[in-house]
């Protein structure tokens, strides 16, 4: 189980960006269960409200929450949300612009905001928050990929998004490589197809028909993967990246 740190009655620091919808509320909605202070990420206020409200209703809910909404790919935020970043003992990463288009269609502007939402920022504030974890001795950081970025690949429809998720793996490995010795612990996970608000209406038959139990994945079930990692097996798992697409195969 998570363990304690800091000064006795203490609560650990939960920070999960992305954390107002998709698998990030997901995620949120199972860390609540736990005796801790968490931070819940989102850009709209309204929206980012009304989920705290219901994880503060929920059925089980011990955790105090905060939130925190703050556009992400606002470059000129990034000093306002790194010392959130830094002071937190578990982060998680729920989020990043999605470009669904042929190589040839996706533009400069594309790369340029793909690449940044996915993996530069992700990976400047994996490195922040690592650095200042290993100065207290403890922290797990959780990124998620995309679908079948686990490892390099072809792709004809989203090359810009899949090759900045292939790049978290460098991430996590570097975090575990550098500050597992300094009680930092850091893993991917790259989910199939999820059943969240942000699937296109057009792409759900088909990637049900892809699909290897023709079903699209809850997302509580990423979530309890997510809470079954930042409750300490991510510490014997550190740096590993993690398929958690049922099983497929081919896209």
């Amino acid at each position: 189980m998570i363990p304690e740190t800091g000064a006795p009655g203490q609560s650990l620091r939960f920070l999960i960006l992305g954390g107002s919808g998709g698998i990030g509320r997901a995620v949120a909605n199972a860390v609540a269960s736990r005796d801790c202070h968490l931070i819940v990420h989102g850009r709209d206020q309204a929206k980012l409200d009304a989920v705290c409200d219901q994880l503060r209703q929920q059925d089980g809910s011990r955790a105090t929450l905060t939130s925190l909404c703050l556009d992400l790919d606002d470059t000129s935020l990034l000093p306002l949300l790194l010392p959130q970043v830094e002071a937190c003992d578990c982060l998680a990463i729920c989020r990043g612009s999605f470009v669904h288009k042929r190589l040839a269609q996706t533009s400069p502007a594309d790369w340029q905001s793909t690449v940044y939402s996915n993996l530069t920022l992700p990976g400047i504030l994996a490195a922040a928050a690592a650095a200042a974890m290993a100065g207290r001795g403890f922290g797990r950081i959780l990124l998620f990929g995309g679908t079948r970025t686990d490892a390099i690949r072809g792709y004809r429809h989203n090359a810009a998004y899949a090759a900045a998720k292939t790049g978290l793996a460098v991430v996590v490995k570097s975090i575990a490589a550098e500050y597992a010795s300094h009680g930092v612990s850091a893993c991917l996970i790259c989910p199939g197809f999820v059943d969240t608000e942000y699937l296109p209406a057009d792409l759900r038959q088909r990637l049900i028909a892809l699909s290897p139990r023709q079903r699209l994945i809850p997302p509580p079930r990423i979530a309890r993967l997510a809470l079954t990692l930042l409750d300490g097996l991510m510490d014997t798992a550190n740096g590993a990246v993690i398929n958690a697409d049922e099983g497929l195969y081919s896209i």
